[in-house]
């Protein structure tokens, strides 16, 4: 029986590596194994920031109500009591960008979570 060779094999799955490691600077891009090492801590921060993104946008969207809730007179953890006394279910992606872009509107619902 004739020995197998794994030649095809190994050529793309390094043709696969530096594919994935296009645009990465000096040997990053070029050398086998140093393009292995960049693409493996790669995936692992988009592993990581996937979730970490969701975290991110929650903390954001809290700053922008407090900001929005505070130039209306009372502080963020109130003004979230009043909408869960009140039974208000408004997320907070919503409320962030109505305290931005419509700031009337929000002042209305300040002003219900207040009441």
């Amino acid at each position: 029986m004739p020995r197998s060779k794994y030649s095809v094999a190994s050529h793309r799955r390094r043709k696969k590596i530096l594919k994935q490691a296009k645009g990465y600077r000096g040997g990053k891009s070029k050398l086998i194994r140093t393009a292995m090492e960049a693409v493996d801590k790669a995936l692992q921060y988009a592993y990581r920031d996937r979730r970490q993104k969701k975290r991110d946008f929650r903390k954001l969207w809290n700053t922008r109500i407090n900001a929005g809730v505070r130039l209306n007179g009372i502080n963020y953890s109130t003004f979230v009591s009043g909408l869960r006394r009140n039974k208000i279910e408004i997320n907070r992606k919503l409320l962030a960008d109505l305290a931005v872009s419509d700031p009337d509107a929000f002042k209305n619902i300040v002003e219900v979570s207040q009441n």
